[in-house]
């Protein structure tokens, strides 16, 4: 038996509603939210970048 959140599944079927609304196609979701943002009275406070790492403090994992 698999266990369901009946949340989940309502933020998924909206997600979903909302990229049909658009075909599916990110960059137009993408456009759509941008303008949302615009027109939004709320501060957007973007994230930081993060940190870059240099070259030679870069995790490699090696092949087994």
């Amino acid at each position: 038996m698999r266990w369901r959140d009946p949340i989940v599944e309502e933020v998924r079927r909206a997600r979903d509603a909302y990229a049909k609304q658009f075909n599916y196609d990110l960059d137009a979701i993408y456009r759509d939210l941008k303008v949302k943002e615009h027109q939004s009275k709320q501060r957007v406070v973007p994230c930081p970048p993060k940190p870059q790492q240099a070259p030679d403090q870069q995790s490699v994992t090696k092949p087994a």
